[in-house]
């Protein structure tokens, strides 16, 4: 199975996991899933841009692919910062439902996408 497809299967299971958990482990009366939702929407995009890039700088030379995975890592947290600053000063958001929910997505995701790299590597290695 190609690795990106794999990525984004087990994007899909663990978001389904994570989506019952949290619907069936928080009360609803007090839980805003808008604010869920949001964070969740906001890792995983950032997930999957962040795998995209390395999909994409793999193949290139090492100088290359430093600037695109060092480089694409910093502007996406300085765009997920802004992001967040700007939902959390609108106050589009609950803040407590928010921003727990973004760290722990966050702590969650980001470890996914190591794995999909280790996978990616792995794939290349074998194959050369």
């Amino acid at each position: 199975m190609k690795p990106l497809f794999e990525f984004f299967i087990k994007l899909f299971i663990l978001s389904v996991i994570l989506w019952g958990a949290v619907y069936f482990s928080f009360e609803s009366a007090t839980t805003d899933y808008y604010s869920v939702f949001l964070a969740w929407v906001m890792v995983v995009c950032n997930t999957v841009v962040g795998y995209l890039l390395f999909e994409y700088a793999i193949d290139k030379s090492s100088t290359d692919f430093t600037k695109f995975v060092f480089g694409g890592l910093t502007v996406r947290l300085l765009l997920m910062m802004g992001i967040i600053a700007l939902v959390l000063v609108k106050n589009l958001v609950v803040v407590n439902d928010f921003v727990f929910s973004f760290f722990a997505f966050y702590c969650i995701y980001v470890i996914v996408e190591i794995l999909g790299y280790q996978k990616k590597n792995k794939q290349k290695k074998n194959s050369a």
